[in-house]
């Protein structure tokens, strides 16, 4: 079995980052993934970012190829501040990224993970099997797209998620009900309206919030005060979440799920609104009490806060309803290691390093979140987390894991401060 001292399994924005900064560091490496998989193939064809063009790059170590750096080469438009970001060119770039700083990435899809004495073994769909001393799980939130259990048991020609999209051309003609208030909601309703589409939106919240236009001049002082910019919103706390993951990650438990659950929730882009308002009938402040097929098509059956009743009638439903963190999702993990992985609200508890309770095994990206941050939802992070990661590991390369059982949180955190002392 061909052993590595470190495996990547995922090869986003994390994934590609943090292979950048390994070797960048000289640590032997591998890694495993399609490039930038989520953004080619499970976001809808002409959407736009709401990161700001300073916030959507990767992160070379020397940080000599941004967005802007690849806009420039190739001729496209590009701005700081104001200009919105193509969905095509951000994963155009982050394909040019891979193929000058990860040449070396191997697209396969890892069929299973398990530990083996000397760390981890990989097993891929060819039978081919691959060791690795360390494991970093930059999967990104492919494997968590949730959907409600209200619809979940719609059959599947008449319920999708949003992740599946892809073009859109398909509904040409139809009726269609998207469900969510946030940015993939109001995207996937504007491009259903684009391509013909009937479409209606249904929401819990009461309203939808969209993002304020950026400022496009420099921000007063008194402004900037108030609310500082950072490269994921406006706010000081947005501030403290976009700028001490640290202090974050040593904040108390509840602190941090309440704060991750709550701080830059589902909110579209300034420049969807002009798409939809007046276009895209809302039914707003409802909860869907039961979703049936009725003739070929979905009966739901929304209700709002007065308790009054009404059926809306679609030929198919997209759920738009986001990403939710869980482990038990991850069936590419043997029993035993998912077993082993000690976990709040089914996310793992890591360290400050982002190894898990598995010595060994390390988690980036969303699945970090509840420990450093709302920042880890976005590709920003990867600025924080590359670096950190990367140094860790260069450090413990050449050992083997700790073997045994797992060992709880604080354990790790003990272990973690005699490797940095």
């Amino acid at each position: 079995m061909n052993m590595c001292d470190v495996a990547i399994i995922g090869a986003g924005p994390y994934g590609l980052a943090v292979a950048a900064h390994l070797k960048a560091l000289g640590v032997n490496f591998r890694i495993f993934g399609n490039p930038m998989n989520t953004w080619l193939a499970q976001m809808p064809k002409g959407m736009l970012l709401k990161s700001e063009g300073f916030a959507s790059f990767l992160y070379d170590p020397e940080q000599t190829f941004t967005l802007e750096d690849y806009c420039k080469q190739e001729g496209l438009p590009y701005a700081h501040v104001g200009i919105p970001v193509p969905l095509k060119t951000f994963a155009s770039y982050g394909l040019a990224f891979q193929q000058k700083f990860v040449p070396e990435l191997e697209n396969k899809l890892v069929a299973s993970v398990r530990q083996c004495s000397e760390g981890f073994q990989i097993s891929f769909g060819s039978g081919e099997v691959v060791g690795a001393r360390r494991v970093v799980m930059a999967i990104g939130i492919t494997h968590y797209a949730h959907v409600p259990p209200v619809l979940s048991g719609l059959p599947e020609e008449l319920l999708s998620h949003s992740s599946k999209y892809g073009p859109l051309d398909q509904f040409k003609g139809r009726e269609v009900t998207v469900v969510g208030a946030g940015a993939s909601a109001l995207d996937v309703a504007a491009l259903l309206h684009q391509a013909g589409a009937t479409v209606q939106l249904v929401a819990r919240k009461p309203a939808i919030r969209f993002h304020d236009p950026p400022d496009k001049k420099a921000r007063p002082l008194t402004r900037r005060l108030r609310a500082p910019m950072t490269g994921i919103g406006y706010g000081w706390k947005v501030y403290f979440c976009a700028h001490a993951p640290q202090l974050f990650h040593h904040m108390p438990e509840r602190f941090r799920l309440e704060t991750v659950g709550k701080t830059l929730g589902p909110a579209p882009g300034w420049f969807v609104k002009e798409q939809v308002v007046g276009k895209v009938p809302f039914h707003l402040g409802v909860k869907i009490n039961q979703a049936a097929v009725q003739n070929g098509r979905v009966a739901l059956e929304l209700a709002d806060s007065a308790g009054a009743r009404r059926t809306l009638v679609s030929d198919h439903v997209i759920a738009a309803t986001g990403y939710k963190v869980d482990l038990r999702r991850l069936t590419f993990l043997d029993a035993g290691l998912q077993a082993g992985i000690q976990s709040v609200e089914h996310t793992p508890v890591l360290s400050s390093n982002f190894e898990s309770s598995v010595p060994g095994l390390y988690f980036v990206g969303t699945s970090a979140a509840n420990s450093f941050g709302p920042l880890l939802r976005f590709a920003f992070g990867a600025g924080f987390t590359a670096p950190r990661i990367t140094k860790h590991l260069k450090k413990v390369a050449f050992r083997n894991p700790v073997r045994g059982r797992a060992l709880p949180n604080l354990a790790v955190l003990e272990r973690e401060k005699v490797d940095s002392d």
